[in-house]
């Protein structure tokens, strides 16, 4: 058995340590007050049934807790006093310093919360250790200075959490979606180097990757980008590479027919954004930004928002060789092909793209061939979005199409009308079309619903009081997010809000107008929907009977966010949150607060927002439409998945689900797997095992490989692919998964 030291670092649980402090305490009080040696006993082995039943490494605050527990139940009081005190006095001296000891373990690589708190982040890369290390200045900054101490004991106990403490330091947003169209077609600048129109799509593509780069080391969340933006340097290609055909013609003295030269264009063309593709899939996966890891980025396929019939079938190529390229996947250092995590790939499912026999129905069998293969790409429905994202006067049917930011954050609907009469000075204004690309979202703060429910013991009148409470927290701590961002001067990122990705202002301006008027966002976050309302029906929320319940929970948090938008004028919006790594971080908390509760605390994780527990059995198609009505609660981003075996051999069952996505819910994906051991040269499903510990850990079925250093696995983590393993909380929550097809 494991335990985690207050550094991070884990250690073998030694049961002589309890025995030894309770003895000093015990040493010290009146002979009449004392515990004898075998009581003494009692309580460290009693200490130790409880870490077991626990199925995951205590910390060391945990067993402390247990064990003033144990002493008290004994009735040793003044023992127990004496240990409390030498408690507080010993964290009175840590507190004189919070950050070396952890700063310490992130060097040498022995920290084990740290080391499995990102999943795409390699924590034994200096660049990634140095990204760390400034993060845990930042949460020592903004637990002691930066933050009220409500807010902050509120996200210690897991009752919210503040997301991305470790950035909240500097003046930095989450998220965004980049306006690549404005950058490319008006220029940008880059580390002071002026980057004018490109002359070939090559050339796009490589400023694209440049700029992405450049974005990523200025945010801490994902950016988005559509290929729209590069088709139209796809025909600038085309005619450059005309002409070049004919003056080669020219200097052979020959001449040739126009289908000729069309056919030797085109397939230069061809070659030419192959390699365009390639660079930005390439460069995106082997970049590491100043944050110590590759890009979060995310790539758009729409091919309604091409504007011309020309622009529209050369988005397509662009499509089909990013698709082809993805299937293809990327090497290891062994030489074999395997699933990388970006860019993410986001294809919409249309009118012209969803049938046999439409137009561009050969892209489509194309993105199921990419999913089966690779996980990607991530599907949204044109006709469902439309039926929900309604900018100023749309009507149902009518609606808005736009990609989200990083994994699942949508912006909320243009409400201006007129693109906030481009408040932010982009290039590519127009005032007719709803404005979503250089818009971005001021960041997160997360309910811990199944506190809310456990808090109120079950009974309805106080859980809505808590709930009620509960939220004006968030409040408090979204608006400290807010005002961090207050003053920011556009020269903090010019790349951003000087040069064109989010906003062309000047020198020396302050970003707040792009705060306020809906123009960015800000995100409530939720999670344990499912156990919150399990524990006040006893039921799941797939139960006709909880549903309501549900969606009154969904109802009331989104009730909250049009209150607070009212009176400040800043877009709130209820979001799904990911719990990359915070499914573990509350769930310790909850079975610190309340203990083990069957079917509600008794698993390392908590189910991400919305979501039908994970255990559950349901088939996709059911999955899916139960989803959906809570999607429509949670405008402010949602993603819904089914879990699905090797489906490389049935493809025809990857269309009907994608067909049924088109129809029913705005944006999902399927979740199969794709691992390489390369100790064995296994290619298949890596397993997760107990070891003697109980610690969960991924193994080789073929040959018992448990170095995670020579495997690569991959898997859908919370709305994006995960390379870099998980901790022991998101670990469980994958190995309990169950197929829905």
């Amino acid at each position: 058995m494991k335990i985690i030291k207050r550094n991070g670092s884990e250690a073998v649980f030694d049961i002589m340590k309890i025995i030894s402090a309770v003895t000093r305490a015990n040493n010290v009080v009146e002979e009449a007050d004392r515990l004898t040696p075998m009581q003494i006993r009692r309580i460290a082995e009693s200490v130790e049934l409880s870490c077991q039943s626990m199925n995951r490494a205590l910390s060391v605050e945990e067993i402390q807790d247990l064990v003033e527990h144990q002493i008290m139940a004994h009735g040793a009081y003044e023992v127990a006093k004496n240990y409390i005190t030498y408690r507080y006095t010993r964290t009175l001296v840590r507190k004189s310093n919070t950050t070396d000891d952890k700063i310490l373990t992130l060097i040498e690589s022995n920290n084990e919360e740290v080391k499995q708190e990102n999943a795409n982040k390699n924590p034994t890369v200096n660049a990634v250790q140095r990204d760390y290390m400034a993060g845990e200045v930042s949460k020592d900054l903004t637990r002691r200075m930066l933050l009220p101490q409500e807010i902050v004991e509120a996200h210690e106990a897991g009752i919210i959490h503040f997301h991305d403490a470790d950035y909240f330091a500097q003046h930095m947003h989450n998220c965004d979606l980049v306006n690549l169209e404005d950058m490319l077609q008006n220029g940008t600048v880059i580390s002071g180097t002026l980057i004018e129109k490109p002359h070939s799509f090559s050339t796009a593509c490589n400023i694209a990757t440049q700029i992405i780069a450049q974005i990523a080391s200025n945010q801490y969340g994902g950016q988005s980008i559509s290929l729209t933006h590069l088709a139209p340097f796809v025909d600038v290609s085309r005619q450059k590479i005309r002409k070049q055909v004919l003056e080669e013609l020219k200097d052979f003295g020959t001449e040739a027919s126009d289908e000729a030269i069309s056919k030797v264009v085109e397939k230069r063309l061809r070659d030419e954004i192959r390699r365009g593709v390639q660079t930005i899939q390439y460069q995106v996966v082997t970049l590491m930004t100043t944050n110590g890891q590759a890009p979060f980025i995310t790539v758009f396929m729409y091919l309604g928002e091409a504007r011309s019939e020309q622009e529209q079938k050369d988005l397509a190529i662009i499509i089909e060789e990013t698709l082809n390229q993805r299937i293809e996947g990327v090497k290891n250092e062994k030489g074999v092909w395997i699933t990388p995590a970006f860019p993410k790939l986001i294809y919409v499912l249309e009118e012209n793209n969803i049938t046999e026999g439409s137009k561009f129905w050969y892209l489509t069998k194309l993105a199921a061939r990419c999913t089966a293969k690779r996980m990607v790409p991530d599907y949204i429905s044109e006709k469902k979005m439309k039926e929900l994202k309604l900018s100023k006067g749309e009507t149902p049917g009518h609606g808005d199409v736009y990609t989200c930011m990083g994994c699942r954050s949508f912006l909320t609907p243009d409400r201006s009308g007129n693109g906030w009469n481009n408040v932010a000075n982009a290039g590519n204004y127009d005032a007719n079309k709803p404005k979503y690309y250089g818009r971005f979202n001021q960041g997160v703060v997360t309910i811990n619903l199944v506190d809310v429910a456990l808090s109120s013991g079950g009974a309805l009148d106080k859980f809505w009081k808590i709930f009620d409470e509960r939220l004006e927290l968030c409040y408090k701590a979204l608006m400290c997010r807010h005002n961090r961002l207050k003053g920011t001067l556009s020269d903090a990122a010019p790349i951003l809000w000087q040069y064109g990705a989010l906003a062309r202002l000047k020198k020396g301006e302050p970003i707040d107008k792009l705060l306020y008027g809906g123009y960015s966002t800000i995100s409530l976050g939720y999670a344990g929907l499912y156990e919150c309302v399990k524990y006040m029906t006893g039921k799941s929320h797939t139960d006709p009977a909880a549903t309501p319940f549900a969606l009154e929970i969904m109802q009331h948090m989104n009730d909250a966010c049009k209150r607070w938008k009212e009176a400040t004028d800043i877009d709130f919006s209820l979001y799904g949150t990911p719990l990359e790594s915070t499914t573990y971080k509350f769930a310790k908390c909850l079975q610190k607060r309340f203990g083990l509760v069957e079917g509600i605390t008794d698993k390392n994780y908590i189910t991400n927002s919305y979501h039908i527990h994970v255990t559950e059995h349901i088939n996709a198609f059911d999955k899916l439409a139960f989803e959906s009505q809570f999607q429509a609660l949670s405008p402010g981003g949602a993603i819904s998945y089914v879990e699905v075996p090797n489906m490389q051999n049935n493809l025809d069952a990857v269309l009907e689900v994608m067909k049924f996505i088109y129809d029913h819910i705005m944006y999902a994906e399927l979740n199969t797997k794709s691992d390489y051991c390369q100790v064995c040269g296994f290619d298949g499903e890596i397993e997760i095992k107990e070891d003697p510990d109980g610690k969960l850990v991924w193994t080789c079925p073929q040959c018992g490989n448990t170095d995670q250093s020579k495997m690569n696995v991959a898997r859908r983590t919370c709305g994006y692919i995960g390379t870099q393993y998980w901790n022991q909380g998101r670990t469980q929550e994958i190995r309990d998964r169950v197929l829905h097809l």
